[in-house]
């Protein structure tokens, strides 16, 4: 067995997910994946209803572009705060988001969760919230649902300990993995902002709708908005699903598998443009 296959087979997605006409043959497969056991209550998103099995699509991803969206305001009109953020090198901003004490989310947290991976990677993945896993290790995507992404990233080739790095929209977990609140996200966010400015990444992986509301300002189901490529202050942003909600829907592990396509055409012509 290669170790493509072996990689596939981790995820949960052998033998339906395959070399040959992966995209062409999505449907059948679909109908073919087994039952997976409910998944620990390890979600940093809301359910979403199961979609069906992907419609059959061209081996090569469809890499259009949206019209740009600008992202949206990074504080409750604490303008002051944002630009004190905005300029900050990576000691302070970890510093200010370890001591930051902005929103009531500082009294419950056991611990802040800034980042994973490499700060100087191509590829930025933009996750939600910490849940109780990362909040009690202090790091990003771990657990159940961090294995995933792992598996996920590293079918096209991708690691969080070579050339990925992982941020969360926020960075303090909501008790009981609620969800987070409006000035909660505006408060967080410049923090998000500021590591993407300092990473630089050519291309970032959205997965969660609370980061790409963080983003994107876009409320729409991550079921309209996958499937294009969207435009973050200029960086290209691919939208997918999070990996605890494919633990619970691995159907749409199909669907996943397309986003991770995606993400890894445009970074094949972005590091071959050198842009």
């Amino acid at each position: 067995m290669s170790r493509r296959d072996l990689i596939l087979q981790e995820i949960g997605l052998k033998p339906q997910w395959t070399r040959r006409t992966l995209l062409a043959e999505a449907a059948a497969q679909a109908a073919q994946l087994p039952a997976m056991a409910a998944a620990p209550a390890v979600a940093e998103m809301p359910q979403e209803s199961t979609m069906p099995a992907a419609p059959a699509r061209p081996a090569k991803p469809d890499i259009r572009v949206e019209a740009k969206v600008v992202a949206p305001p990074i504080s409750l009109g604490d303008t002051e705060r944002a630009a004190s953020i905005a300029a900050m090198d990576w000691p302070t901003l970890q510093e200010a988001v370890r001591n930051c004490r902005a929103c009531s989310l500082c009294e419950t947290r056991t611990q802040t969760v800034f980042s994973a991976g490499q700060p100087e990677a191509t590829l930025m993945v933009v996750g939600e919230a910490p849940g109780a896993d990362e909040d009690r290790v202090g790091e990003p995507f771990v657990g159940q649902a961090g294995k995933l992404l792992d598996s996920m990233l590293a079918s096209i080739g991708r690691s969080r300990k070579e050339n990925v790095y992982i941020g969360n929209a926020l960075k303090c977990r909501p008790p009981q993995n609620r969800n987070p609140t409006p000035e909660e996200m505006a408060l967080c966010t410049p923090f998000l902002h500021r590591q993407i400015e300092l990473v630089a990444p050519k291309v970032l992986f959205t997965i969660g709708k609370f980061a790409i509301q963080a983003l994107l300002e876009r409320t729409d189901p991550i079921k309209n908005l996958r499937g294009s490529l969207h435009d973050y202050r200029g960086r290209p942003v691919v939208i997918s699903y999070h990996p605890a909600y494919l633990l619970r829907n691995p159907p749409d592990k199909i669907k996943a598998w397309e986003d991770l396509l995606r993400v890894k055409a445009v970074l094949a012509e972005r590091e071959g443009a050198g842009n």
